[in-house]
């Protein structure tokens, strides 16, 4: 008479023997992270706001891992150069980006992207948010933005912004400004802020819409007129330029942001932990004051908050794409 084995219900299956193992394995994988050197990608020139704070947050993570975090700038394209090598990267976390409006919620100005923004990258925080500053050449003798608009009216050609590229913060609320006032505005783009700024300073642009970093010291020396600042409230570290609701023109309303994002295919665990950390450094007063220094306020949301706030910034911004009629193509 032959007798039939069974399984002992005390052993589990074998694939789930496998499936836990694999789990261990990936989470002892995950607690390692990193082991090595990681790349933060900044997708502008060096010298500009997103720049800075880079380097800023480079040096804290470096010292909290132990592992050097190197800066990489990869401007152009409105800052889509860098963020596709970042979406193309190994997905293992070690290669991450700081992304900006443009990347995550104007980039309908590119609809020939061969990359999706909103797929193949993730995004970790909102690391930090400005308004920006409208700042005119000296020689552009106005004292807020509604004879700003009407001097520019006056001229044949109108006046001509610059911008850090296509759909970046700078050319956006220079965008915004002209639906706002309907001022005949050329928008003359570069690869990045600090190109733009040298030819403000220069005369060759009339103006720009400029995040604070890159413009204070110029204000400060002279060099450059603020006409008002974009936020709700005037910049502390301005406290002399009205906001453009008291300079006249209340629709100009808007901040800049930058956040930390990785490849979409970066592991969740990974993601998480980054999010942890970034938030732990950004709640230090060294950074914060770091960051009031150059006129920003930090943010360092949950990746959920992330994710809504980026979502409502997109549908605005999709808007004044609409009206203003912007494609990059």
């Amino acid at each position: 008479m032959s007798r039939k084995l069974k399984r002992s219900s005390c052993l589990p299956p074998l694939t789930a023997v496998l499936a836990g193992a694999l789990s261990l394995f990936a989470c002892s994988a995950h607690a390692a992270y990193p082991e090595r050197a990681i790349r933060l990608i900044v997708p502008f020139s060096a010298g500009g706001s997103s720049d800075l704070q880079a380097r800023m947050l480079a040096d804290r993570l470096g010292k909290l891992y132990g592992q050097t975090v190197v800066v990489e700038n990869r401007p152009g394209a409105g800052g889509h150069i860098g963020g596709k090598a970042v979406a193309d990267a190994t997905p293992d976390g070690y290669t991450l980006l700081l992304g900006s409006i443009g990347l995550h919620a104007t980039y309908g100005t590119y609809p020939k992207l061969n990359y999706n923004p909103a797929t193949d990258l993730k995004v970790v925080t909102v690391l930090a948010e400005m308004p920006h500053v409208v700042v005119v050449n000296p020689q552009i003798q106005v004292a807020n933005l509604k004879q700003l608009a009407e001097a520019a009216a006056k001229r044949p050609q109108g006046m001509t912004f610059g911008s850090a590229g296509v759909g970046s913060s700078v050319h956006m609320i220079g965008e915004l400004f002209r639906v706002a006032t309907g001022a005949p505005l050329t928008h003359v783009p570069y690869k990045g802020s600090s190109a733009a700024m040298a030819d403000l300073l220069g005369g060759q642009i009339d103006m720009m819409f400029e995040n604070p970093p890159t413009t204070l010291g110029y204000i400060r020396a002279g060099k450059l007129r603020a006409v008002a600042v974009t936020g709700k409230t005037r910049l502390p570290a301005l406290p002399q330029v009205p906001t453009a609701a008291e300079s006249g023109v209340p629709g100009l309303v808007a901040t800049s942001w930058t956040t930390i994002a990785v490849g979409a295919k970066v592991p969740e665990a990974i993601a998480d932990k980054l999010n942890t950390d970034i938030r732990a450094i950004v709640a230090s007063q060294e950074f914060r004051n770091g960051l009031a220094e150059q006129g920003m306020s930090p943010v360092a949301n949950t990746r959920d908050a992330a994710a809504k706030f980026i979502g409502a910034e997109k549908a605005r911004w999709d808007e004044v794409i609409r009206k203003a009629k912007l494609n990059a193509e």
